[in-house]
């Protein structure tokens, strides 16, 4: 069964964007301060805090961010071996060992510059999979080699091609369906590709379609069609023409898709929101005419689906509004599931299963913990713990995260997510004894969301004295459609709005004070930093711009070429460029519009190889700084794509953020030193004077 939801394919794509069409007015009102801005950029950056004090109680930046001792397991076919990413080298890379014996490791990857995050095992065992970019440029290969570590191939060895896996099968298990786009950048063409040969057959050339679903039988049967008006038509294939099965309105459109069959063909799974506001979970017959709901929330949209390893039937289905919640359909689990919620702590997930169905592989996902990875046994119904992530890490004192309702200025329910550093918070109710700095983290997206977990900028921010508001601002997914179409063209309007009234709510419930609250987030939380330092360029004492856009129309006309058939996506939710009107709304909300509006601190952070917000975003917006004499001080990483992939080079940006974040907003930090940098290709090609404490020749320019 096809797994892959069009909503996550399109919250990792799009991660790159942000913003809306404002024409801001000469005279700017933010609603934290209600202090008028002067167009002029008149008002003066207040003098900088003494930096704050170093503490010897800190958590060491190294251990939040270094690698994990031991990543995600994924359990073999058959039962008897767990896959399994740890670092070797430095590098995080896949490993086998029996699953009775976590003591006889065998490394199977062997990279040297970039972790292997991306693995499953093959339908029988024969072979584990991985996928991998160069320097982070997204184009991913799909590789495969043997569970000993030898007979490794590329799979994908053509020239520039971004692969994508399509579809694996326990009734053809030398068999892999893989999009390619080697005939056209922008379009995914199908091959059948044998596992044991590498030879690549064509299957189905890609008429300007995305998102393949794929049977048991390794045959395309449907795929989604855009339309220019942002409907969709999901396409069914017949193995040689196409017609619409179904057209589904442009409100639609990032909440109904079909998620794959089940192993006989005769049903597949669709998630749908015509007709109501959140997406449910429908089966509907291989005839597109009967349809049967299968789980609904009042409040949150259908996400994963946990289905059978052999039938493709789903057994449940996760709906996250807050905190997960499960929806059992298959009533078989429902005394694993019971078992499951009483075993560890935290929200669990299914993250792999033997084709048996006897072996589980069991995630948690806690506030206070990193992640923890049990095998569960259905048979004796019993779970044994296979290793934390982070043990170290697990040991120390770390932060709760409180699911907290914001109202949004017109009456909108923001889930957001509050955490607090212990010290100001010993109850833990999520109320500090006095207020304290504030950073507002803003997630990527903007069609993605934040959600409860351990999140390792929020406990680092946390330790060092900052309350950390993360805001599902209007445009996140998995509210229903009502909430995510509020977001349609407002980047840099409503959404940032929502942004403005966080704050407001985190002063007037004493969580911190209107002085002392800075900007920072990634993709589009940079872009959301660097509107907030423009459009309301006092409301922020600072901002930390990871990868954020600072110009829409430069933004989309730079995208990757398989992003070209999702266009419609971008024209109606963040605007049209087309026009001469959509392209002067857009340029309205384009935070380099306004450079020289900025007041406050500025540090960015950006990847040489991103392919969805292009270094020319981070140097476009630092070259007009410089230019009017605006300092900004901008980390550059020569490795790196859109984030920050390497250990080292998160250590070391997060070494400049938390000195930055000292001077100006007062909160404790780790003094750096050269090791924070060792290893990292960081580059500071201006504004190293503004970091203090870095250590001298870090970042200089070869």
């Amino acid at each position: 069964m096809n797994r892959s939801v069009l909503i996550s394919t399109l919250a990792s794509l799009a991660a790159a964007c942000g913003g809306s069409p404002r024409a801001p007015s000469s005279t700017a009102v933010t609603p934290a301060t209600s202090h008028p801005v002067a167009a002029t950029g008149a008002a003066t950056a207040p003098a900088p805090r003494p930096l704050g004090h170093p503490r010897t109680d800190l958590i060491p930046r190294a251990l939040v961010f270094a690698n994990p001792e031991r990543g995600a397991p994924r359990v073999s076919p058959d039962g008897k071996r767990l896959a399994f990413t740890a670092p070797a080298d430095g590098v995080m890379n896949v490993f086998v060992t029996p699953i009775d014996d976590l003591s006889r490791p065998v490394q199977v990857t062997f990279d040297r510059k970039r972790p292997v995050s991306r693995f499953y095992w093959s339908a029988d065992g024969a072979y584990v999979l991985y996928e991998q970019d160069t320097g982070g440029d997204e184009n991913f290969h799909i590789f495969r080699v043997k569970p000993d570590g030898t007979d490794p191939r590329d799979l994908t060895d053509r020239p520039g091609v971004a692969a994508q896996m399509l579809g694996l099968s326990w009734k053809l298990p030398g068999h892999a369906l893989i999009g390619m786009n080697d005939r056209d950048p922008s379009l995914h063409d199908v091959y059948d590709v044998d596992l044991a040969t590498g030879a690549a057959t064509l299957v189905v050339k890609n008429p300007g379609y995305v998102d393949p679903v794929v049977d048991g039988d390794l045959k395309v049967r449907l795929a989604t069609q855009y339309q220019p008006d942002g409907a969709i038509n999901i396409m069914a294939f017949d193995g040689k023409a196409w017609a619409v099965r179904d057209a589904v309105p442009s409100d639609d459109q990032l909440t109904t898709a079909p998620l794959g069959f089940t192993t006989d063909g005769k049903t597949y799974y669709q998630l749908d929101s015509r007709n109501r506001d959140t997406a449910a979970l429908f089966a509907i017959d291989n005839g597109g005419k009967r349809r049967r709901l299968l789980g609904e929330h009042v409040g949150a949209d259908a996400a994963n689906i946990l289905v059978h390893p052999k039938t493709g039937a789903v057994r449940a289905i996760e709906f996250t509004a807050a905190r997960a919640e499960w929806k059992i359909i298959d009533r078989s689990i429902a005394p694993d599931f019971a078992a499951l919620a009483k075993l560890a702590e935290g929200d669990f997930a299914i993250s792999s299963m033997s084709t048996d169905d006897r072996t589980w592989i069991v995630s948690y996902a806690s506030d206070r913990s990193p992640a923890q990875f049990w095998r569960w046994d259905r048979k004796t119904q019993r779970g044994a713990l296979l290793w934390a992530a982070r043990p170290e890490l697990a040991k120390l004192e770390l932060a709760r995260m409180h699911p907290v309702q914001i109202a949004a200025r017109d009456g909108l329910s923001l889930t957001s997510y509050l955490s607090l550093p212990p010290s100001a918070d010993p109850d833990g109710d999520g109320t500090p004894t006095a207020p304290v700095p504030m950073v507002l983290l803003v997630h990527g997206g903007p069609w993605a969301r934040d959600q409860w977990g351990f999140n390792s900028q929020a406990q680092l921010l946390a330790n060092r004295g900052y309350a950390v508001l993360q805001v599902n601002y209007r445009g996140s997914t998995g509210f229903g459609k009502k909430f995510l179409n509020a977001g349609d063209r407002q980047w840099g309007k409503a959404m940032h709005d929502d942004l403005l009234d966080a704050v407001t709510w985190a002063v007037d419930h004493k969580v911190t004070s209107a002085s002392d609250v800075c900007i920072m987030g990634g993709s589009y939380g940079g872009y959301a930093t660097l509107t907030g330092l423009t459009l309301t360029p006092t409301v922020f004492k600072c901002g930390v711009d990871i990868v954020g856009p600072s110009n829409l129309l430069t933004l989309a006309e730079s995208v990757p070429p398989y992003w070209k058939p999702l266009m419609s996506v971008f024209t109606r939710r963040m605007g049209d460029w087309s026009t001469p009107e959509g392209k002067a709304a857009l340029l309205a909300v384009s935070p380099l519009t306004h450079v020289d509006q900025i007041v406050r601190p500025l540090l960015i952070g950006q990847g040489a190889n991103d392919p969805r917000v292009k270094q020319a975003e981070s140097d476009q917006i630092v070259a007009a700084m410089r230019s009017k004499g605006l300092p900004v001080s901008y980390a550059l990483f020569p490795d790196e794509g859109h984030g920050f992939g390497r250990p080292e080079n998160r250590i070391a940006f997060f070494a400049l953020a938390e000195a930055f974040l000292s001077e100006h907003l007062g909160g404790s930090f780790q003094p750096m030193t050269a090791d924070d940098f060792a290893g990292s290709s960081i580059q500071i090609p201006t504004g190293a004077d503004g970091i203090p404490g870095l250590p001298t020749g870090v970042g200089a320019m070869k």
